[in-house]
C-alpha cells in the first residue's frame, strides 16, 4: 500500500476509533470492534487478537476470528510466545518467519499448523503500565513492511489512548462486571480445552477446533458447550476465574 494511501487509511481508522469510543456502550464492544479495525489498517494482517493481563496470566478479550483466537490460545497453553513476551516485556515483538524462528519451541510447531508464519505483537499501555498486547497474525513470511509496522505502532498508540479513556470514564462497577464476565467465559473455555486434550490426546489448537465445531453444530455459545463438558466430567459447575485487576491510578 503506498505511503499516502496508508496514511489516509490510518486517519480514517482514527476517526472510527473516536466514533467507537463515543458510541460503544460496553468496553467489550469497543475492544471487539477495535481488533477488526486493526486488521483493516495493517493490511498484511489476516487476524488480530487483544491479550489482557490478569492475576495468574493472560486471556484474549477480543479477536477478529478463529486464527487469532487459536494463535493466542496456543501461547497461553505453552506459556510462551510473541504476544506474551510483548505483554511481559512491554516491547514490540516481531516474528519475520516462524519457520526459521526457534525462540518459542512450545508455540512454534502448533502455530505453523494453523498457518501462522509471521506476526507482530505490540504492547498497549495505560497510564504508563502495560495492560495488554495487540497481536497481528499473517500467513506469509515477512508480511509486515516498514510502512505496515509504522501503521501498527500508530494505531496501537491511538488504541491505547482510547482504551485509557474508556477505562477511566466507564462506570467502575459496570466495567468490572463486563471484564469479569469475559474472564469467566475464558476460564470456562480453558478448563474445557484441558478436558478435551486429555480425552482426545490432542494439542490445544486441535481441542479448540473440536470445541468450536461442537458449538457450531449445536448452535450454542462456546462457553455453554464448555460448561456442559466440564459439568459432565466433574459433576460440578466450572470454577470462576480470578478478578480483573485494572491499571493502577497515578497520584
Amino acid at each position: 500500500m503506498p505511503s499516502d494511501t496508508a496514511d489516509r487509511h490510518l486517519a480514517s481508522a482514527y476517526g472510527r476509533l473516536l466514533t467507537l469510543l463515543a458510541d460503544s456502550p460496553h468496553v467489550d464492544v469497543f475492544l471487539d470492534q477495535m481488533v477488526r479495525v486493526a486488521t483493516e489498517v495493517v493490511a498484511p494482517a489476516v487476524a488480530c487478537g487483544l491479550t489482557v493481563r490478569r492475576d495468574d496470566g493472560a486471556f484474549t478479550v477480543a479477536s477478529s476470528g478463529d486464527l487469532a483466537a487459536q494463535g493466542d490460545e496456543i501461547q497461553y497453553g505453552a506459556d510462551e510466545g510473541p504476544c506474551l513476551e510483548a505483554l511481559r516485556q512491554g516491547q514490540v515483538v516481531e516474528v519475520f518467519d516462524l519457520r526459521d524462528d526457534d525462540r518459542w519451541c512450545g508455540y512454534r510447531e502448533h502455530a505453523l499448523r494453523l498457518g501462522i508464519v509471521s506476526s507482530l505483537s505490540l504492547p498497549m499501555a495505560v497510564d504508563g503500565e502495560t495492560v495488554g498486547a495487540l497481536n497481528l497474525y499473517a500467513t506469509r513470511p515477512r508480511a509486515f513492511t516498514d510502512t505496515a509496522r509504522r501503521q501498527a505502532l500508530a494505531f496501537t498508540d491511538q488504541g491505547s489512548a482510547a482504551l485509557g479513556v474508556i477505562l477511566r470514564q466507564a462506570d467502575q462497577t459496570l466495567l468490572h462486571r463486563q471484564l469479569t464476565d469475559a474472564m469467566a467465559s475464558r476460564s470456562v473455555i480453558d478448563q474445557a480445552l484441558g478436558v478435551v486434550m486429555g480425552q482426545q490426546r490432542c494439542t490445544a489448537a486441535e481441542a479448540f477446533t473440536l470445541l468450536r465445531q461442537a458449538s457450531q453444530h449445536r448452535n450454542r455459545k462456546l462457553r455453554d458447550v464448555a460448561t456442559e463438558i466440564i459439568t459432565q466430567v466433574s459433576g460440578a459447575s466450572p470454577q470462576p476465574a480470578p478478578g480483573f485487576v485494572p491499571p493502577r491510578q497515578q497520584s
